[in-house]
Order: structure tokens, then sequence, then C-alpha cells
């Protein structure tokens, strides 16, 4: 395994609902307790320690004597609202005895969308970590929307991880690590690039209180290793194997984090905001941004997609509209749309108080 425990200084542990409980509603004291144990062990080397933990829903659903997770959106809402006392609660007990206090931090994605907040709340984090609180976070259910949810805990673990600069993303489920269905049959120990054959090895979940399954994961750890933290993601039913990765001989797989992670500000155009809509380029313009270090002129522009507002964060897509970049834009869809093909010179005379003539700056552009 090419991770090196030693190295590590801060970590994420992404908990699922399984982990967590032994059906609907009926927490696993035990095993959080251990867990609990580990984590303290953790602190006392100087390794600094944010939870990410599922389980509301699930509690909730226990509470509430229901069997099946519901289909209606606020009767989840109902159920997060009721478990989320219930979870912070358990996660305090699991802490106090060895000295250790909890912090409650309940996101949206909007809360980290907007620039302003998104430091805020990283600010905030980093002073909770440092004085040695332990923060739980959660998406806030209660409240959560689809047009501002997160998607799953996996993901937000991801974004939680890039958000505190995490070293390394610990995912523990009932999934032992991916697990090669379609070859071996075995897990696959290190995974140092995620390719469409990685992808196809992932299925999803039957659990009746999870979402995402493996599919949800690989997604975190596409996500957290391109921004430079390394994925670990093994089964959480033993807690001593928090032990055994810091040991080095953990059994599970291992994502490779990228060599050159992104600057803050390019991880937050990356994933913390949702485009809001996008242009097509030619294939020189995308050979050009592929290389790095271009910005993106109007000159190799075909089409604009959605409505968007100059500032906005904006995806960049190939000629068969796929995705590969996201940036800010530099003028808004109904400007955009008039500069296609425009030389740069072109452009500051139709735009002559602009201060770029760029579609997107480079310093403000990020490969995906």
């Amino acid at each position: 395994m090419s991770f090196l425990p030693q190295k590590v200084k801060r970590v994420v542990f992404k908990l699922g609902t399984g982990v967590l409980t032994r059906s609907v509603g009926e927490l696993d004291n035990a095993r959080i307790r251990g867990i609990g144990r580990e984590i303290a062990a953790l602190r006392q080397r100087g390794i600094e320690v944010v939870i990410v933990s599922s389980g509301a829903v699930g509690l909730g659903m226990g509470r509430l004597g229901l069997k099946k997770r519901p289909t209606r959106l606020s009767s989840v809402q109902k159920c997060a609202a009721v478990g989320q006392s219930i979870l912070i609660e358990t996660w305090q007990k699991a802490l106090s005895p060895h000295g250790l206090n909890v912090a409650q931090l309940l996101l949206t994605r909007e809360d980290v969308r907007g620039r302003n907040r998104h430091v805020a709340i990283k600010n905030l984090l980093d002073e909770i970590i440092t004085d040695g609180i332990i923060p739980v976070i959660n998406e806030n259910d209660s409240v959560s929307s689809l047009e501002i949810k997160f998607g799953d805990n996996d993901v937000l673990s991801a974004l939680t991880a890039i958000l505190t600069r995490a070293d390394l993303l610990v995912i523990l489920s009932t999934a032992p690590g991916l697990i090669d269905m379609k070859g071996s049959g075995q897990i696959v120990p290190v995974v140092e690039k995620i390719t469409p054959q990685i992808e196809a090895m992932a299925c999803g979940t039957t659990t009746i209180t999870a979402v995402g399954g493996m599919i949800t994961k690989i997604h975190a750890a596409k996500i957290a290793t391109a921004a430079g933290c390394g994925v670990f993601i093994a089964s959480g039913e033993d807690p001593a194997r928090v032990a055994d990765l810091f040991a080095g001989k953990a059994i599970g797989t291992f994502f490779v984090p990228s060599k050159i992670p992104m600057h803050s500000r390019k991880r937050w155009i990356a994933y913390f905001n949702a485009p809001q809509g996008g242009v097509c380029v030619d294939e020189g313009a995308q050979k050009a941004l592929l290389k790095g270090a271009a910005s993106l002129l109007a000159k190799g522009l075909t089409c604009t997609q959605g409505h968007f507002e100059k500032g906005d964060v904006i995806s960049i897509c190939d000629k068969k509209s796929t995705p590969f970049a996201r940036g800010i834009a530099g003028f808004s869809s109904e400007q955009t749309s008039t500069l296609i093909g425009k030389s740069s010179a072109e452009v500051k005379k139709l735009f002559p108080k602009s201060t770029q003539t760029e579609i997107i700056h480079r310093d403000t552009l990020v490969l995906l």
C-alpha cells in the first residue's frame, strides 16, 4: 500500500447507517463506543478527527416506528428532524468518557455554495478542530430539498475532506472495500486511478435506510483524490480496524490521491457549486485547455447552454456536450452568445468597460 499513515495529520471518518445501527432505528452502542475509543486513541497521537455521520433518518424511522424509508420528502425530513438529536447525543456519549467534546454541524449545499459562507464554514471548522473538539457533520435532511442537497453523505464526506484540507478520508460501511465482482472476486487493495473499469465494479445498495452504495463511494473517492486527499474504504463492523489502518495493515481499498492538488478557490469552483449553465468549445480550444494554463477565449466557443450571469460557475463542454471543465463566467449567457467566434480585440470593442476579454480566465478555470 502506498499510503503512509505516519504522514496523516487530519482524517475524516464517514460512518454509514449500517455501521451505527443493528436494524432500523436500533443503535449498535457497543460498536459506537468502540469507534469512540479508536478516535480517542488517534487524538492521543495528535491526529485531528472529523466525523461525517449518517443515521439521522434511520434513527428517526426507528423512533417513529417506521420499517421502510419514506418516499415523500416531508416524511424523510420529519424522520431526520426526530433523529438528529438522537445522533448527536449518541456521539457525545461515545466520546465524553475520553474527555472529548463534539460539535454538530448540519449542512446543505447552499451553505457552501456561496464563497463568503464557504469561507466562514471553513474557518469555523478550523477553529473547532484546532480546539480539540470533534465536529460531527451530517446533511441537514430536515430542511434539504433537491435543489440544495449534497445527494448523500459519501459525497458530503468528500467535500468535508476538501473543506477541512484533510489528508485522508476513511469511509466505513458494511462494504469491506471495492470488490472485483466481474473478475477475481477479491477486494481491490489499491486504486491508482479511477477509470471506467473501476467505476464498473461498483453497484448500488438495497439497504432500506441507506442510499447510494459503492457507486456513491467511488464518486466520493474521485472528488477527494482529485483534491489531493487519499481515500480508504473498509468495513466498519470491527472498530479495531481503525487501529489496523493506522498500523498500515487494514483490509480495504485505498484510492491514491492526486499528486497535484487544487488550490482552495479552484476546489470551491469544481466541487461546491452546481453549474448554472455552460458553453461548448471546439477541439482546438479543448486541447488548449487540457494542456493547462490557458484561458477560454471567445474564438473557441461554439454555443452556450442555459442561462447564466457574469460571475456564475458554468460548465465547459466538448463538441458532444460532455463537461470536462468548470469556471467562473466573465460574461452573461446573453453576452457570451454574441461573442462566439470573436477575437479578443473584437470582444474588447463590443464590451469596452469589461475588465477581461476572456470568457473564463485561467485563474478561475478548473479541469474535472
